[in-house]
């Protein structure tokens, strides 16, 4: 009589455990989001905040550059500009985790209420 129920459950879990398998997918714990496509707008030195490559995890590689207000923008890892950015934030960084001039010297301007 107790095999029914427990059967059940057991089947219950694996369901629910492999549906759920997508919301941890390592995309989503890593540092760098995943980008589902890239643009090729230049985003000036002194708003960026941070660059980095996209995870290994991720299916699209790309380049990642948050500004001083946390806006995320995936750039073409191809674009020599991007390259160029991307190698110049890690030179900025390389003996601290905060960026030199020219990264970061301006303020997120917010909209005013």
């Amino acid at each position: 009589m107790k095999t029914l129920p427990t059967l059940i459950l057991l089947a219950l879990i694996c369901f629910l455990h492999h549906s759920s398998a997508g919301l941890f997918a390592p995309e989503f714990i890593s540092a760098e989001p995943c980008c589902p496509s890239f643009n090729r707008r230049k985003i000036p030195k002194q708003r960026v905040k941070h660059v980095a490559n996209t995870s290994n995890s991720c299916k699209t590689k790309a380049i990642v550059v948050t500004t001083v207000c946390d806006k995320k923008s995936c750039l073409d890892p191809e674009w020599r500009w991007a390259k160029k950015l991307l190698a110049e934030f890690e030179k900025a960084t390389v003996y601290s985790k905060s960026p030199s001039a020219p990264f970061n010297t301006s303020w997120c301007e917010r909209p005013k209420n």
